[in-house]
């Protein structure tokens, strides 16, 4: 897996990117890009995941909203 070296700040604002590990925190990073990235961290996300992992991540969420989950299951053909 990648090195998460070009973390969009503004999504993680409150989390140092030398300790974000994209195993260890796989769920957090994609719940929070996708509820909150815009287009250039979108495109970031998917080159460190797979379109499975994402919508794993995406079915199984609880923190993601009903408005973020509806687009999302539209654009990820769930």
């Amino acid at each position: 897996m990648k090195e998460a070296k070009s973390v969009p700040r503004a999504l993680f604002w409150d989390t140092d990117p030398v300790r974000l590990d994209l195993h260890n925190h796989k769920e957090y990073i994609i719940e929070r890009t996708l509820e909150l990235g815009d287009d250039k961290a979108v495109k970031w996300l998917f080159s460190l995941f797979t379109s499975d992992d994402i919508k794993k991540v995406l079915a199984a969420s609880r923190r993601i909203s009903r408005k973020s989950f509806n687009y999302w299951s539209i654009v990820l053909g769930i």
